[in-house]
Formats: structure tokens, C-alpha cells, sequence
């Protein structure tokens, strides 16, 4: 559905994974998120020790300056230049922006070429077409032996009925994601974890996706 409250054609749904959609969304003066770190990032990475990390569709950096403001180098990487600007932008507010850099990727067509970090996140990208199996894949060859993956998204619930099939078909179960991961990863977390959100004011119930797992060293 759109904001304006109408259902999407399955063409337009389908333009809203595409990156000018999201140069759009961030092009007005508006801040899009809240700026806060999501909870699945707090939960798993609250006690793992900085070192550099790479957040994969990081929108307005709001979990790269948690992230940076923890002690992390981190690199946020998006397929908008609107919303990278945003974020460095942000960053800098904040007093981080030593410690953050940016990377213009498609998560599609991201790979690792020779980098590896730390730890290696993504929450809430859905390229459509259960295309995050392949992604989990293109991001695991980014993170560096004895380091960490963590993915999140929405699962499929009837909260998103009001969404395109499209939307819909984008969402995962975190154990989808598993054929994804190359060999020598250690599974230390799959599972769908209950949250509450607002959306349009009223309070929902939702499951996050949540795959964690380490790199063996």
C-alpha cells in the first residue's frame, strides 16, 4: 500500500525495490526512521567487542552511529545516494563521523572483493522475490574469520496483509536463510522474535527474523 493509502500494482510494488524509489523517499526534509539502533543489533552485538563492522542497507545510519558510538569502524553501505547522504550527515551530528564510511552497493550485486569485517548486519532489506537467501550468501563472504553475521527482517505475518504480494513474498523465516551460508559458519541463532512497532499510530505486533552466526576463526 502506498502512503497515500492506495493499493499498489504489482508494477509499482515491484518499483519500490528499486533504488529510485528510495532516492525519492529520502530526498524530501523529512527523517524517514526513528534514528534508533534496531533491537535485534542491540541484543546480539551489545556484547561482542568493536572492531569494524559493515551494515548492508543502513537507510539513515541510525544502527552504523550506535555501532560507531560503541567503539566500532563502521562502513554503511546502500544502494541511495540520498539516504548515504543522509546518514554521513548524521554521522556527523552525532560525532562519529571518524569512525563511519559509506559504500553506494545494490545488496544484489554486492560483493565482498577481498574485505571482511568484524561483523557484517543487515536489517530489514527485502529484495523481492525471497531474493535475501542469495544476499545472505553475498554477505558472508564479507565477514572475516572468527567474526560475526547477523540478518534480520519481517516475517511473513497476517500484521502485512495490507501489503502487495510482492512485499509479502519479499519476507523470510530466518531458517530460509541457512542454504544461503557458505560452510564454516556456526549457527548461534535462528529464530522469529515477537516486537511491538506503531505504524500509523496504532500498535502492532510483528516477528523479526533474526539469523546470527560466526565465521569459524
Amino acid at each position: 500500500m502506498s502512503a497515500d493509502g492506495h493499493q499498489l500494482t504489482e508494477e509499482e510494488a515491484a518499483a519500490v525495490f528499486e533504488p529510485p524509489s528510495w532516492e525519492e523517499r529520502y530526498s524530501g526534509e523529512e527523517t524517514v526512521w526513528s534514528g534508533n539502533p534496531n533491537p535485534q543489533l542491540v541484543a546480539e552485538a551489545s556484547e561482542l567487542t568493536p572492531g569494524t563492522a559493515l551494515d548492508v542497507g543502513c537507510g539513515e545510519g541510525g544502527d552504523v552511529i550506535w555501532l560507531a558510538r560503541r567503539g566500532w569502524q563502521v562502513t554503511g553501505a546502500d544502494f541511495s545516494a540520498n539516504g548515504l547522504a543522509r546518514a554521513a550527515r548524521h554521522a556527523e551530528e552525532a560525532g562519529v563521523a571518524g569512525r563511519t564510511d559509506w559504500w553506494q552497493v545494490d545488496a544484489r550485486a554486492f560483493a565482498a572483493g577481498g574485505r571482511s569485517y568484524d561483523l557484517v548486519t543487515s536489517h530489514f532489506l527485502h529484495p523481492p522475490d525471497h531474493g535475501m537467501v542469495e544476499v545472505a550468501g553475498r554477505l558472508a563472504e564479507a565477514v572475516a574469520p572468527g567474526g560475526h553475521l547477523l540478518i534480520v527482517g519481517h516475517a511473513p505475518s497476517e500484521t502485512f496483509t495490507h501489503l502487495s504480494a510482492a512485499h509479502r513474498r519479499a519476507m523470510f523465516l530466518a531458517e530460509e536463510l541457512l542454504p544461503g551460508l557458505p560452510d564454516g559458519f556456526d549457527v548461534l541463532v535462528t529464530e522469529e522474535r515477537p516486537r511491538t512497532m506503531v505504524r500509523d499510530g496504532v500498535t502492532v505486533d510483528v516477528d523479526d527474523a533474526t539469523l546470527f552466526a560466526r565465521r569459524r576463526a
